[in-house]
């Protein structure tokens, strides 16, 4: 790789979306101790309709945001669209100074452990894995089927949601069912967030001044899809997420856990076929399902005009995440910290103090004043005397894409 090829294009591709970022990892952000500077931002939403929207920010240049508006019928229209908004702004796909191209990928199994160069095998085994992750790895593969037909030349790399946790121990990974099964289908907890748990960890062991060998946190990623991990050492040993993003927390239009068996009984009883019982767990239930609202914003509003379905909706979510802060805490033996992160996690105050009220005999306080304090840093919360440090941790899955595939392309 040249010496001056230092940036980095990281590409999450969604079913009708792509969101996408261009940093530069061979220079230092202001404040920040690990390179990326962002060059450019954007997102094109609304792919295969006929009207397709592209919204680009160009960061380095100090320009304005551009919006533009047209049919775009695939992917390859996308890329193309996104390649010459950044073109118009000296920072083309064909630079030399592009070092790699970083792409998201929701599922990894249990075969990729951490960020991988994409080739032709590599790519049959990702679609391998569309059975487990029928709704993202299929936008995955036809992002990077384009990505590299666009620049064939230029190293692509896979950054998997789950690498993070194959550390789990398989005591933590395993389901409860039989053996042969289980490995026929590929059944097992194989989590998500997994860059965004990463990232956080390692960051909230900086906050306290530690290696992230040192500390054990238990980090809280709360937005419209929500999970928790425990993190001992810098490692994953337990994470809320499992087969499929559905299970463990309740969050914005997913169930989190339930009992198995209510899928039984709502085919048997209520006649639901299994499209159907799919679409109620995954789309018509969590706080939407319980309040009508999926924003936490507009539940507590709701709360403070004395609205009960949204206060019960707001304690079924809060109940969930103390347990899970029990759970992880007794996994973990040792907690150095819990930390909150993504658009509810970092911006919901009452969300954070209702999830540690009443366990200050785990050692977990927070400080009102702090806790109401708003930041787009890294920051603690809780008061001096607290046992257990309770942070705010603001994630950045696409730094942490771009310094994971530079790493690897630059090794």
């Amino acid at each position: 790789m040249s010496a001056t090829a230092t940036r980095v294009l990281v590409l999450n591709s969604g079913s009708s979306s792509v969101k996408y970022q261009l940093l530069d990892m061979g220079a230092e952000p202001d404040g920040g101790s690990a390179a990326g500077t962002r060059l450019a931002v954007g997102l094109v939403e609304r792919i295969g309709e006929e009207s397709s929207r592209l919204v680009h920010t160009p960061l380095a240049a100090g320009g304005e945001t551009r919006e533009t508006e047209g049919a775009m019928a695939d992917h390859e229209a996308a890329l193309k669209a996104v390649a010459a908004e950044l073109a118009a702004d000296g920072l083309g796909l064909d630079s030399p100074e592009l070092a790699a191209i970083g792409h998201r990928v929701v599922h990894g199994g249990l075969k990729f452990t951490a960020p991988t160069v994409i080739d032709d095998a590599v790519l049959a085994e990702i679609e391998r894995l569309v059975p487990v992750a029928p709704l993202h790895n299929p936008a995955n593969i036809t992002g990077i089927r384009t990505a590299r037909a666009l620049r064939p030349d230029l190293p692509q790399v896979a950054v998997f949601d789950t690498a993070f946790h194959t550390t789990m121990p398989e005591h933590a990974a395993r389901y409860a069912i039989d053996v042969a099964t289980a490995d026929a289908h590929r059944i097992r907890r194989y989590g998500f967030h997994g860059t965004s748990h990463a990232y956080v960890s390692r960051k909230t062991a900086e906050l306290l001044g530690k290696d992230p060998s040192e500390v054990n946190v238990i980090v809280l990623h709360l937005g419209n899809g929500a999970s928790a991990s425990a993190v001992a050492g810098g490692r994953c040993v337990d994470t809320s997420m499992g087969l499929t993003p559905l299970e463990g927390l309740v969050m914005g239009t997913r169930s989190g856990d339930i009992d198995a068996a209510v899928t039984f009984h709502l085919k048997r009883v209520a006649g639901m076929s299994t499209d159907e019982i799919d679409e109620l767990l995954n789309k018509k239930s969590g706080l939407i399902g319980l309040c009508g609202d999926n924003d936490m914003r507009e539940i507590r509003r709701r709360i403070d005009e004395g609205d009960e379905r949204a206060r019960l909706a707001f304690d079924i979510y809060i109940h969930r995440l103390k347990k899970y802060i029990g759970a992880y805490s007794a996994v973990l033996g040792k907690v150095d910290a819990v930390a909150f992160t993504a658009g509810v996690g970092e911006n919901a105050a009452p969300v954070r103090e209702a999830a540690v009220a009443g366990l200050e005999e785990m050692g977990l306080a927070v400080d009102a004043t702090l806790n109401a304090v708003r930041s787009g840093e890294p920051r603690l919360i809780s008061p001096d005397y607290a046992r257990v440090a309770v942070a705010v941790v603001p994630t950045d899955e696409e730094l942490e894409i771009a310094q994971q595939t530079y790493a690897l392309v630059n090794a």
